[in-house]
């Protein structure tokens, strides 16, 4: 499959493609339809096969729709509907869109952002079944009709940009329906799979991993206005699913209520449960697995490489907690930190292939700086620090800005947090570096307790201390309600100290 429109196309009118809690399911016939209903308005309001779209919708079945049928026909730029003005002004002008498409009625921030630049702005209402839409817009010149190629962009998202400007990362037509392909091949996925889908819908994860990869193997989505964990066992009683994927907070948020919740657990027919997006940490896996009686598959994927790079197998019994999996798409190898070429032992990840975007837009810079030309490959280097074992599995030791420089002894956050995910009172950690005035940087932790646990800071420290050489053991620990994360629920090491008031 080299674009989305083959992703979709081949497979049965009559079955159920996307859906939602408490709504009718939408086909693949309907979805069909819908794409050409798509197209025919996009293109009748002037917006050609390789214009770009910023939608802004609330998470849910019409934003899954909205970005399989409007990728279809042009470029998609999914944001986040958190944003203020100032924030939709900055990635509008950035990616250059040329219109956008919000919800009937809606009067917000992104549309001021769009009416100062001029955007064709196109209002979208929700019909029944879920997912389906009509679309309103004022009159224009229309567009030439024409398909999008396999070497088209598809998808054109930013990174995060916790420490730099955000990049603009265009991840072509071939890009995402080969990534769409490796998670459906890794996860087994076929028609009879449904997937609960809990992740935002501006972000890599929740588009590719649960909705196109579900798409491509003409599988059914349900789509969850977002993640509530006081909501999600209703969710899974009602839909029913044989996976979902989320983040960790997420898995932890659903394994501290999953105690009230035995009857629906018992009666789940989760096939599997995916994490991906940051480290879960192994104590959590087990639980995971032990709660739901079904294998936890973890994953590690990020933008550049239209998500996802390795996975752990699908297999009962052949996952390992703490690693990221096998190679399951991309090659994936380990590169010498500082000079452009291939090693073996600990490095920094490197993947190759065809889900790997081309290169960062208007940034000559960064493309420099994170591609380079080895053994007749062109590899994209991850920013991540990661060795592989003697069965193949990748462990990441950490994000390379994120491994703290302690006086010069390198401590990995990740192997931190691992020690800390086995004290029986701690629900949630994050290990992340503080300014020091002699060292330059000190280890410190926040953590979240579990519900009716208690447990003091100089407690972990010991219990820390126990496990760890001295110099790893955090000199500060933060008990906190909550820590604080990113829009799509990750823990953010980067800026946290700052956060927190400790910069």
């Amino acid at each position: 499959m080299q674009t989305l429109a083959e992703l979709i196309q081949q497979h049965p009118d009559t079955s159920n493609a996307i859906g939602a809690p408490g709504r009718d399911w939408m086909t693949y016939g309907d979805l069909k339809e819908l794409s050409k209903y798509v197209r025919k308005t996009l293109r009748g309001a002037g917006v050609g096969a390789t214009d770009r779209v910023a939608i802004v919708l609330p998470n849910g079945p019409e934003m899954a729709a909205a970005f399989v049928t409007v990728a279809q026909s042009a470029t998609t730029a999914p944001l986040n509907p958190a944003y203020k003005e100032d924030e939709f002004s900055f990635y509008l002008d950035d990616l250059k869109a040329r219109a956008i498409i919000v919800e009937a009625g809606y009067d917000g921030p992104a549309r001021a952002a769009a009416e100062r630049f001029g955007l064709i702005v196109i209002e979208l209402t929700a019909t029944e079944p879920a997912g389906t839409f009509t679309l309103a817009t004022e009159g224009s010149d229309p567009a030439p009709d024409a398909d999008p190629t396999a070497d088209d962009i598809a998808l054109i998202l930013h990174t995060s940009g916790t420490t730099s400007r955000p990049k603009i990362v265009p991840l072509l037509q071939s890009n995402v329906a080969a990534s769409a392909e490796n998670i459906r091949a890794s996860l087994a996925l076929t028609a009879e799979d449904r997937c609960l889908n809990v992740m935002p819908l501006f972000h890599i994860h929740g588009l590719v991993a649960a909705v196109s990869a579900s798409l491509a193997a003409g599988a059914s989505i349900s789509c969850a206005p977002g993640f509530d964990a006081l909501k999600f066992f209703g969710w899974l009683e009602e839909i029913d699913p044989t996976w979902y994927t989320a983040v960790p907070t997420m898995h932890q948020a659903i394994l501290a209520r999953a105690g009230r919740n035995p009857e629906i657990i018992k009666n789940a027919r989760l096939r599997f449960l995916r994490s991906s997006s940051s480290s879960l940490p192994g104590p959590v896996m087990t639980q995971l697995a032990e709660t739901f009686g079904a294998p936890v598959v973890e994953a590690y994927g990020m933008t550049e490489a239209a998500h996802q790079m390795c996975c752990n197998p699908i297999e009962p019994g052949r996952q390992k907690p703490g690693a990221v999996g096998l190679p399951a798409g991309p090659e994936v190898r380990i590169a010498h930190e500082i000079e452009n070429r291939l090693v073996d032992g600990i490095g920094e990840v490197a993947i190759s292939g065809p889900n790997v975007t081309p290169g960062y837009e208007g940034n000559p810079e960064a493309n420099e700086k994170n591609f380079f030309e080895a053994e007749g490959k062109r590899w994209f280097r991850t920013g991540d620090q990661g060795t592989f074992d003697e069965d193949g599995y990748l462990s990441l030791t950490g994000r390379l800005k994120e491994i703290i420089n302690r006086g010069g002894e390198k401590i990995s956050p990740l192997e931190v947090d691992g020690i800390l995910s086995d004290h029986p009172a701690i629900a949630q950690c994050v290990t992340f570096a503080v300014p020091h005035p002699k060292l330059g940087e000190e280890v410190a932790a926040a953590v979240v307790l579990k519900e009716g646990e208690s447990a003091t800071d100089r407690e972990i420290r010991d219990f820390a201390g126990e496990r760890l050489a001295a110099f790893k053991v955090p000199r500060k620990i933060l008990i906190l309600d909550e820590i604080p994360k990113g829009a799509t629920g990750k823990l953010q090491r980067i800026g946290l100290a700052e956060k927190l008031g400790l910069g």
